[in-house]
């Protein structure tokens, strides 16, 4: 008997020390909503453009989840996670939808240790100055202040004072093109399992300073001068001793609103190398702000056109960028393709082959597809939201492919008219790896030509290029921002008000949520 109390009284013991073991996992919770969203577009962005997913779906999202290592670490709670492609303002009624879900969802397995919180930063919502400073802030009221907040951002994202006081943590891409962003998402959720694990929790200092610039991402990609040298002082600034992390966010040019501009945060546990991380890094994006210029050579259409006809290599690639869906364009836009078909270069099909990726069309799709490859269609095309510029286009010509099943377009078709193959969606869809044109039956690579809907070019299209230009379009991402007509930004702002007085670049101490 004595041998058998002995026993059970070291599998209690036992028992009770893997129970200790397993609590002091810290419990994280993952949760967020991300779209860049224009409010000088006439689209609006629904439910359904986020595409959500919901509990251990969202891990298959993160390629480290798939690290036992990272896994280990914690206990977590996937809550809801949607991702939408850059669009229009929000509806309120998707969001108020989606972030009831969240709030409902995080309630079923509290309390947290930590929340990852990932978002865009430029999502603009029907009656909502500050979106994601409102979805942070309820989610305190729900999870309380003790909660570790770390949030993961685009560079083209916006951060006001209350997005700032109610993150921890908070970090943002240092490339554009965005090829680190899987990187900066997991240097996130690194930087808050370190404050966990070591027991050092939320930092002392957040340093905020707002920078009165307003660039878009096509003027401050970080493959060129001034961008490449300013973010690359980040890093640096960012491992300073008493610094957790630093950031640069560039801000999103096509909406509205007075939290549109630039902003610099540094954060960690020394009051002044926070604060001075964060100064010097806005005082040398003030510095070198009348150096930002397009990242490759700007014309109007028909000076694009004209060169890319002579030009002998291929592809020459031109960007139609005032209609760019990733930037939060219609993407229906088809002023662009009207004037294209309008030349007479391209009207026999011994004309120069010409690639036009794309316009959604639900109308000609339907008919495209009851015609099969090989028949002949003519139904009109674009224009059902953003009709400003010009209005449906009519193509006349012969299918070549139709293709089923994508995320975003639901189904592609290809007609060729004349020497253009026009790419028609059913939904709007960017058109940025080789498998897109290739998954068609169309070989860019052997094309005089392609022109697609975006700003500056994606590595595989930059890397595809034997020559290229950005276009000066019509659209709800119009690069010419004197066009767009701002009535609610903060004023001055560079370049709006080019001789405008340097601003007060000092750093503000933000205080921890729930502190005030």
């Amino acid at each position: 008997m004595t041998r058998m109390l002995c026993g059970l009284l070291v599998f209690a013991t036992l028992f009770s020390v893997s129970c200790k073991q397993e609590k002091k996992l810290p419990r994280i919770a993952i949760a967020g909503l991300a779209i860049e969203s224009s409010t000088f577009s006439p689209a609006q962005s629904g439910i359904e453009a986020f595409h959500a997913n919901r509990g251990e779906e969202i891990f298959a999202t993160y390629p480290f989840y798939s690290d036992e290592s990272v896994m280990s670490r914690a206990q977590w709670f996937p809550i809801l996670h949607g991702h939408a492609l850059p669009g229009g303002i929000v509806t309120r009624e998707a969001y108020e939808a989606l972030v009831a879900e969240t709030l409902d969802r995080l309630k079923k397995d509290m309390p947290y240790d930590g929340l990852f919180f990932d978002i865009h930063g430029a999502m603009s919502v029907v009656g909502l100055d500050d979106p994601e400073g409102d979805f942070i802030k309820r989610i305190r009221e729900v999870i309380g202040n003790e909660t570790m907040i770390s949030t993961s951002m685009d560079l083209h994202g916006n951060v006001t004072e209350l997005l700032a006081e109610q993150s921890d943590l908070i970090t943002c891409y240092r490339l554009a093109p965005h090829e680190d962003a899987l990187e900066s998402k997991q240097r996130a959720l690194e930087n808050l399992l370190d404050r966990l694990e070591s027991g050092k929790g939320k930092p002392k200092y957040k340093a905020w300073v707002p920078v009165p610039i307003l660039l878009p991402g096509e003027k401050t990609s970080t493959r060129i001068e001034p961008g490449k040298s300013l973010y690359a002082k980040v890093a640096p600034a960012a491992a300073r001793e008493g610094v957790i992390d630093a950031a640069i966010w560039v801000g999103y040019a096509w909406a509205d609103a007075s939290r549109n501009h630039a902003v610099v945060m540094a954060y960690g546990d020394d009051k002044e190398a926070v604060s001075k991380a964060a100064e010097e890094l806005a005082q040398s994006f003030w510095a070198v702000r009348e150096e930002f210029d397009f990242v490759a050579p700007v014309a109007d259409l028909d000076e694009c056109l004209n060169r890319a006809i002579a030009f002998e290599g291929k592809p020459f690639i031109i960007s139609d960028m005032g209609d760019n869906p990733t930037a939060g364009g219609a993407g229906d836009v088809t002023w662009t393709l009207t004037e294209i078909l309008k030349r007479k270069e391209f009207q026999s099909e011994e004309g120069p082959s010409l690639i036009y990726a794309s316009l959604p069309g639900p109308d000609f799709v339907a008919k495209a597809v009851e015609a099969g490859i090989g028949g002949k269609v003519s139904e009109f095309a674009g224009a059902a939201v953003d009709a400003r510029f010009a209005p449906p286009v009519k193509l006349t010509g012969t299918i070549e492919a139709i293709k089923h099943g994508d995320k975003n377009a639901e189904t592609e078709v290809v007609v060729k008219v004349g020497s253009v193959r026009v790419i028609v969606t059913k939904k709007r869809k960017p058109y940025h790896y080789k498998a897109d044109f290739t998954d068609l039956n169309l070989n860019p690579e052997e094309t005089d030509i392609v022109v697609v809907k975006i700003g500056y070019l994606v590595p595989e299209l930059y890397n595809m290029r034997a020559d290229w230009l950005m276009a000066q379009t019509p659209g709800g991402v119009d690069q010419d921002l004197d066009r767009l007509g701002y009535q609610h930004i903060k004023r001055p702002m560079f370049p709006l008000d080019k001789n405008m007085e340097d601003p007060d670049l000092s750093a503000r101490l933000i205080p921890l949520a729930g502190s005030n």
